[in-house]
């Protein structure tokens, strides 16, 4: 759907500041996702659609072409078996999947696409305006935006994260849910996270050249989940990035949920977040979220953003070895320099 415009926002890190203690690699273009175990920090460089391994010059792994929108874009792994799994989508998102390669054992590729064909999950989830008047129906068209729609099938495997037992949970972009892939490659469904309703201010409406009509109507977007995490307790957290970004006025915010164990329920902890791209959380249960839109790395206070580190470019962050990782790439905001892989501290 139609992608909105977003204004960057200011950060005003806090007096407990983290910064760059020091930079690991630069020799990435967009390492949107990363994954640290013990000493190896495995990087998808999903703009060059490899997956590289800090210190090692050839890839582990190149996927579908990057020059056609393939990606390599999410990677994990899982500390006691050492396992790796990784995602790839081709440029049409018709063919997605996870690879898992376990030492000693033939890799084992999960059919991501194929499941979301199948079952669709959020197919009964309605997005958009509910009940249009004809001027807001009439300047939405105009733009190419939706009215209204129910989840279509798309697949676009952004996160991963390892859940024991030799599975693995997956953050659907294009699908807006949360997938498990065991160790034979069998993929089921966690949860479909919930649309996101935005209410259209004036601002907003201004900056996306809306007219006055669509002022204080409310607009479902889907849930665009670019993160899942283990927490301490074995708790799932998913960011979300809404499928409009942030208007001007933060009109439409990004996203922590936290699903429960029994009901595979997902229940919003926290929100305010200018464009949600990666979270994590470390020993304590403290829940780290990196807000492209404003270059801030923020932890999560009593369920809204506290700053805590500027650094433009911020798309992904970590927690291992007791320690905060982060990953920036520059090129996702139109600016120059590499992309890098840097370790956080006090």
């Amino acid at each position: 759907m139609a992608v909105f415009m977003a204004a960057p926002a200011e950060a005003h890190p806090t007096n407990h500041d983290l910064h760059v203690v020091r930079t690991l690699s630069s020799d990435f273009v967009g390492p949107l996702q990363f994954a640290v175990s013990h000493d190896k920090v495995y990087v998808a460089d999903s703009f060059t659609s490899t997956l590289r391994l800090i210190g090692r010059s050839t890839p582990l792994a190149t996927g579908p072409d990057p020059s056609l929108g393939g990606d390599i874009a999410g990677v994990a792994v899982d500390p006691g078996s050492r396992a790796i799994a990784y995602t790839a989508s081709n440029g049409d998102h018709s063919t997605t999947t996870l690879t898992i390669r376990a030492p000693g054992k033939q890799p084992v590729v999960a059919d991501l696409s194929g499941f979301e064909k199948t079952r669709n999950p959020d197919a009964a989830v309605t997005y958009g305006v509910r009940h249009p008047s004809q001027c807001v129906t009439d300047a939405l068209t105009a733009l190419d935006i939706p009215v209204n729609y129910r989840g279509l099938v798309d697949s676009h495997p952004y996160a991963v994260t390892a859940i024991g037992h030799g599975s693995w949970a997956v953050a659907d972009a294009g699908g807006n849910d949360i997938v498990k892939v065991d160790r034979h490659g069998h993929v089921s469904l966690i949860a479909v996270l919930p649309s996101q309703p935005v209410k259209v201010t004036a601002a907003f409406a201004a900056a996306n050249g809306l007219p006055d009509c669509a002022i204080g109507v409310t607009y479902k977007f889907e849930a665009v989940p670019t993160d899942v995490e283990v927490g301490p307790w074995g708790a799932l957290y998913v960011t979300t990035l809404p499928g409009g970004p942030e208007g001007p006025d933060g009109g439409n915010p990004g996203s922590v949920y936290v699903i429960d164990h029994w009901s595979g329920r997902p229940h919003q902890v926290a929100t305010g977040f200018a464009g949600a791209t990666n979270l994590a959380v470390d020993g304590r249960g403290d829940i780290y979220v990196a807000e492209l839109s404003s270059g801030t790395l923020s932890k999560v206070r009593h369920g809204k953003p506290e700053p805590v580190l500027s650094l433009p470019g911020l798309v992904a962050v970590e927690y291992a070895n007791g320690h905060l990782y982060a990953s920036t790439a520059p090129a996702v905001i139109g600016a120059d320099g590499p992309g890098t892989v840097v370790m956080l501290g006090r």
